[in-house]
């Protein structure tokens, strides 16, 4: 009788740094295949704070950028080796290598005698004239360093993005992306939200009497806004728009801007920093709205996992979540990116919108683990 074959995976991803959507993939991705080690450019477990849990019992493999001076601090402006990184791991006895790929070259890596697919969950958004995470072209002397080093770097994005056998994208939004800056077809498949398991059993356990009482309390609860307080996420117009109306708004996430939109937020916000994964269900759960004021969103994972739990989202009219929000079902698009928009959006669905918590719930089912798993499983069976 022959020995049965199991194929020896790998698992690549840009660094581990921060905790975001794309971690969350990776997560999914490690629990599908657990025993595989997980290559990465570095790791900044500080960094990670409360979330650093997650990752600490796992076998990751951090690059030769951990022999450079200040790698963690520099790590933006290291982009430029960044490429060179990835391509010294030794992926040589490895058949299947899956990288998770974003704004630091895990798709450049090599692999020579097995198969490479790579889930893109966008083109570096600061090469290609998307909002990044900081201001970086408001000061002269790093929007002329910045625009020089990207020039080559775009150059180096490009070589890499051919790397890959196959290319997963995680929007219709990033496929086009894909194929406008590398020329390339991609297949669609949605990252996972991994609360949905958790909403489905409480929608399903869930009584007519206690579903009323849930909608009479989020009628009369407050607004949300989660994620990084970073500038391409525009917390400001959220807090501002909130200030203005005087309507309260429970602020989950951390970043950079904090102790300015502490400056400028009215009574009614409240910071709520980062938070555990049970804290934020029933943040979710009783929020009468979440606001999503981003700008060219790749996916978006916040709006379904808020809807996931029957909460509309009130978004701006751009990238991902023009795919996973249905308009005036599951919330409602504003078109102008600034605080006016946002307030008349919000003004809009305190008079017209009508929640339908279980509706909403329903339209959140393609997004769960389950089906992300089987989709990547067909993908690379095929």
């Amino acid at each position: 009788m022959s020995k049965k074959y199991f194929p020896k995976i790998a698992l690549v991803h840009d660094y581990l740094r921060e905790y975001g959507g794309a971690e969350r993939v990776l997560e999914a991705l490690h629990e599908i295949y657990p025993d595989a080690p997980v290559y990465t450019a570095f790791v900044d477990e500080k960094a990670m704070g409360k979330n650093w849990f997650r990752f600490a019992s796992w076998d990751i493999r951090q690059s030769k950028l951990i022999n450079f001076p200040f790698y963690k601090k520099l790590f933006s402006p290291m982009r430029v080796f960044a490429k060179w990184a990835f391509e010294q791991f030794d992926f040589s006895e490895y058949d299947l290598v899956i990288s998770s790929s974003n704004a630091y070259f895990a798709k450049a890596v090599q692999v020579k005698n097995g198969k490479h697919i790579c889930y893109c969950h966008t083109p570096p958004r600061v090469l290609y004239g998307y909002s990044a995470k900081s201001n970086w072209q408001a000061n002269p002397i790093t929007r002329l360093a910045g625009n020089f080093l990207n020039h080559f770097v775009r150059q180096m994005d490009f070589v890499a993005g051919q790397n890959p056998d196959i290319m997963i994208a995680n929007s219709k939004e990033t496929a086009l992306r894909i194929k406008k800056f590398y020329k390339r077809e991609s297949i669609v498949i949605n990252p996972p939200i991994e609360i949905f398991d958790q909403a489905d059993a409480f929608f399903t356990n869930l009584g007519e009497t206690e579903k009323k009482q849930l909608m009479s309390k989020k009628n009369e609860s407050y607004y949300l806004y989660v994620n990084r307080l970073a500038l391409a996420k525009h917390p400001e117009i959220a807090v501002q728009a909130a200030s203005k109306l005087d309507l309260p708004l429970k602020v989950v996430g951390s970043g950079a801007m904090l102790n300015d939109l502490k400056n400028m937020a009215g009574k009614t916000v409240e910071f709520l920093g980062a938070v555990n994964d049970k804290q934020l269900i029933d943040l979710y759960k009783n929020a009468k709205a979440l606001l999503y004021p981003v700008e060219d969103e790749d996916f978006g994972m916040v709006p379904v996992e808020a809807m996931t739990f029957g909460t509309p989202v009130i978004a701006h009219k751009s990238g991902g979540p023009k795919e996973t929000i249905i308009e005036n079902k599951t919330g409602i698009f504003f078109e102008t990116l600034s605080v006016d928009g946002l307030v008349q959006a919000i003004e809009k669905f305190e008079k017209e919108f009508v929640c339908n918590q279980n509706e909403i719930h329903q339209t959140t089912k393609k997004y769960s683990p389950q089906n992300f798993k089987d989709q990547l499983k067909a993908v690379i069976n095929s």
